[in-house]
């Protein structure tokens, strides 16, 4: 859930949808419904005409324009509704919903760091794909095949499955290797080692290009990309080569992947990488420099916010995602444990699911967080307010609030 509402009167939405044909909003009832479940509603467009210099800097802002002044003793006393956000895919355009929006058709975004359909990257392109928005997506080099196959055979079908009933279409699949920059960068040994074989044009350079070359421009570039030789060695035991691999790859790939694919998104665009609490806090068994890595991406994500704002109105946050149990975070091999901790210490008792930091992918991605820059955003169940652990036996004695219905 989106935590945004718009009041507005029912004759102000009936007078905007009959200045501008696409506000698709019907204003003929007293009740506007106010569920606020942005997955089982579909998209509506919601870009006004501005012809006030003062609006020009604003997307998706409203104005409305009116040709006759207005005789104040003849208007009824103003109703206001509430508005929610709400997102869908473009099948059932043609049902009248209420609420403001995520609409991303006629965007399309480059997720870079799908490898399967469980883990955050998938999620992010189905809340992405609901919204609207074409899907290009770039996978590691060794896992492409398998992906591709999976994705062939319709072994993520069930997965696939969108929330109006469609599947989710991915247009493109890039060999993609974010460590390595440039072909030149690439060593002798990766260049002939079998799991390469058959690929190529796959790195970071190459791919910004072929996407240029087949698409022209982007909208969306998520960072869905970590990697840690060495994480599970405590931070005082992890090599020097285990430590820079870490950030290589978790860290300097979006900035490598900024770099490459700036010149091509366009402006008013969005850029998403994930992070992990452990930047900022200690997280026993997160290690082998990965805690350093996040700690870097998050700040780079504020000064890449100021550079590409200012050169190209392309805005750069990154969402600190709570523990999923995904085939990757399986890797590091105490996730389940994280899990467990969570629900027991989090201020709300929930499961984590992936489709809420997609949710929270598509709404950064939208119009509605086009201020929105340089954040990092928590989607954790509040897990990182916490200070202490309320599970442990030194809380015994206090009385301690409790979903008991979890």
């Amino acid at each position: 859930m989106i935590p945004l509402l718009l009041f507005w009167s029912t004759d102000l939405l009936e007078m905007a949808a009959n200045t501008n044909p696409g506000l698709q909003i019907r204003a003929t009832e007293q009740c506007i419904s106010a569920s606020c479940n942005i997955s089982n509603l579909s998209s509506i467009s919601f870009s006004f005409e501005r012809k006030r210099k003062s609006c020009t800097d604003f997307r998706g802002s409203s104005y409305i324009s009116l040709s006759k002044p207005i005789d104040s003793s003849k208007l009824a006393p103003i109703k206001f509704e509430k508005m929610v956000t709400k997102a869908m895919s473009g099948a059932r355009e043609q049902v009248p919903v209420s609420g403001l929006p995520i609409d991303l058709r006629g965007k399309r975004a480059f997720i870079a760091g799908i490898a399967d359909d469980n883990g955050y990257g998938w999620a992010i392109a189905k809340s992405l794909a609901a919204a609207g928005a074409e899907i290009l997506v770039g996978t590691w080099v060794p896992a492409l095949n398998i992906f591709e196959t999976s994705l062939r055979r319709g072994k993520f079908d069930d997965s696939r499955v969108l929330p109006d009933g469609s599947l989710m279409e991915i247009t493109k699949v890039y060999p993609l290797d974010a460590v390595f920059d440039s072909p030149e960068d690439v060593p002798e040994d990766v260049k002939t080692n079998k799991r390469y074989a058959g690929s190529s044009k796959w790195t970071v350079k190459e791919v910004a290009e072929c996407v240029k070359q087949d698409f022209g421009t982007i909208d969306i570039l998520v960072h869905s990309l970590a990697n840690g030789p060495e994480v599970s060695k405590p931070l005082s035991e992890t090599s020097r080569k285990g430590y820079l691999a870490a950030v290589s790859a978790s860290s300097y790939s979006f900035i490598s992947l900024l770099r490459h694919f700036l010149p091509i998104i366009n402006p008013g665009g969005a850029t998403i990488s994930l992070t992990y609490v452990a930047s900022e806090r200690i997280i026993p068994g997160y290690g082998g420099g990965m805690s350093s890595a996040k700690a870097a991406l998050e700040s780079d994500t504020r000064v890449l916010a100021f550079e590409a704002g200012r050169k190209h109105k392309v805005r750069v946050n990154t969402i600190s995602a709570g523990p999923l149990g995904s085939r990757a975070a399986k890797a590091i091999g105490f996730i389940d444990m994280m899990i467990n901790y969570s629900l027991e210490n989090a201020p709300l008792q929930k499961e984590l699911y992936a489709e809420e930091v997609g949710n929270t992918a598509a709404f950064l991605a939208s119009p509605l967080a086009s201020a929105i820059t340089g954040a990092t955003v928590y989607v954790d169940n509040g897990l990182n307010a916490m200070g202490v652990g309320v599970d442990s036996p030194a809380f015994s004695g206090l009385n301690i609030p409790t979903d008991n219905k979890s």
